[in-house]
């Protein structure tokens, strides 16, 4: 189990270029779809987990897999095989970038894969929206913060608190609605 555990987050740290969140597809394929370790709703318990917990999302993700799966060994086994190859070949990348980076031809592969880690990072997005259940009408706020970060330049971290904020005066708005209209 362990030796799987490590190969399979191997697989999905060595195939994936553009960071964690492009990792979600493979993680989805291999954990959920092909080893059947966790169901679709254990799968986005996860993933909900490992956004949410500072650090790196890829790690995050392996440690709750490893965890679930195998406890601290599971997690060792996980987190091992998910940065083995990445730590590998960014090593390898930055001491060869060095030499061919003035060439225009990497700088046009460069700007060739961000379109495709857009749409790698979109649609699991809008898979495990539609499996969360997620409703269309909620959609603005993702939509608010993309556009608030993207066309006003305002830093992510003040979107986040705003988000907090926000969340924490609509609860508590509702909590006082609630306990003026007790439903009999």
């Amino acid at each position: 189990m362990y030796r799987q555990l490590f190969v399979s987050f191997w697989k999905i740290g060595a195939f994936t270029i553009g960071g964690g969140y492009v990792m979600i597809p493979l993680m989805e394929q291999e954990l959920v779809d092909r080893r059947q370790w966790l169901s679709r709703s254990e799968f986005l318990d996860c993933l909900s987990l490992s956004q949410a917990m500072p650090g790196i999302f890829a790690v995050n993700m392996a440690t709750c897999v490893g965890q679930r799966l195998g406890g601290w060994r599971g997690v060792l086994c996980a987190v091992g095989g998910n940065i083995l190859m990445p730590i590998a070949l960014i090593l390898l990348i930055a001491v060869a970038f060095r030499y061919v980076r003035q060439f225009p031809v990497v700088e046009h592969i460069f700007q060739g894969l961000r379109p495709a880690v857009v749409a790698l990072i979109a649609a699991p997005v809008f898979r495990l929206a539609q499996s969360a259940q997620v409703s269309w009408r909620n959609c603005y706020i993702p939509i608010a913060a993309a556009l608030l970060i993207w066309l006003l330049g305002v830093s992510p971290v003040w979107v986040i608190l705003g988000a907090i904020a926000a969340g924490l005066l609509w609860g508590r708005h509702n909590r006082q609605s609630n306990n003026q209209n007790p439903v009999r």
